[in-house]
């Protein structure tokens, strides 16, 4: 296996060669947009090559935190076809040997795995899934509406006639200021127990995506928001990449009729599918909390390749989870 280093528009070459859509982390925007946040660089986009062709790419940013360095590839590597567990093994290898060649601060590299091999650990941080919920956006609102489950065709019916709420899509406002959506964030963190990036690392992912490659979706009572939703657009497929509403909205079912709002859309803009962006399970514990709500919206889930560490400098990267062992203890 072969490791060359690329640039963005071989990347695209090749995603059009194997007629399959780059995700938005995989992107020239997406490394734009982590420049503009501390401690993050865009490192390279690497191919990995098998007997001469083409298998693989992915792209790869840099994070220091705590003293040390990793890389980073959001759903990366992406295939040219679904690799076996033995060629995942091989393409893993090379690239932990490219990478330790190339840059000797690196401790790990976190990058999506399909297979639970021991050349990889469980991440040190994050809450990675191999599950999530992907919504078919193909056809008319009505068919749409129709492949929810029985409860989620239920409550965005009952959404719809007794919900208050006015839905739009607020990308030009949002692009202009995001103070006010913002503040619905703020809320929700403290509602849910999380701490919200900065506002303006949410008004450079829309500005730098674009609105092309990013809309917002908000719902509004009494003219204030108060719930909303950040949708990123890569070629046919979207994802639901933030959300936030205010709290005691349940009763009202504001998000539930604000997703089918999404859904009719970016189905409108030509999107075919609308990833909710994982649930939980025995793999992803901590998201079972999401399962009720998200899991209404298709008959099925969907299996996704988890994100997993692959140690570069192992003696480096066994005293990081020693520290950890240590901080949970405390």
């Amino acid at each position: 296996m072969d490791i060359r280093q690329i640039d963005f528009a071989r990347m695209e070459e090749l995603a059009r060669e194997w007629e399959v859509d780059l995700p938005i982390e995989q992107t020239q925007a997406w490394a734009r947009y982590q420049k503009t946040i501390e401690d993050r660089t865009p490192w390279r986009c690497l191919e990995l090559v098998r007997d001469g062709c083409a298998v693989a790419v992915l792209s790869l940013t840099d994070f220091e935190t705590h003293g040390y360095h990793y890389l980073r590839s959001w759903h990366g590597p992406v295939w040219g076809s679904e690799p076996g567990e033995e060629l995942e093994r091989t393409a893993l290898e090379a690239l932990r040997d490219y990478v330790r060649g190339e840059d000797g601060r690196v401790a790990f590299v976190r990058l999506a795995v399909a297979h639970e091999l021991d050349v990889t650990r469980p991440v040190l941080s994050t809450r990675p899934y191999n599950q999530t919920v992907v919504i078919d956006t193909t056809g008319t609102p009505e068919e749409i509406l129709q492949r929810f489950k029985k409860r989620g065709r239920r409550d965005v019916r009952k959404s719809l006639r007794e919900c208050k709420v006015a839905f739009a899509d607020e990308t030009a406002l949002a692009r202009s200021s995001f103070a006010e959506h913002y503040d619905v964030m703020v809320e929700t963190g403290a509602r849910d127990g999380f701490t919200p990036a900065p506002l303006e690392d949410y008004e450079n992912f829309i500005r730098i995506l674009g609105e092309d490659h990013c809309r917002v979706f908000a719902g509004r009572l009494d003219g204030q928001v108060v719930t909303w939703t950040i949708a990123t657009i890569q070629g046919t497929h979207a994802v639901r990449y933030y959300g936030a509403s205010r709290t005691g909205l349940a009763r009202t079912l504001a998000t539930d009729g604000l997703i089918y709002f999404e859904c009719c859309e970016l189905a409108r803009r030509g999107c075919t599918s609308y990833d909710q962006m994982g649930i939980g399970n025995d793999f992803s514990p901590t998201l079972k909390g999401l399962n009720t709500f998200k899991t209404k919206f298709a008959e099925g889930v969907t299996d996704v390749a988890p994100a997993r560490d692959l140690p570069v400098r192992p003696v480096l990267y066994g005293s990081l989870v020693a520290a950890k062992k240590l901080l949970r203890r405390g």
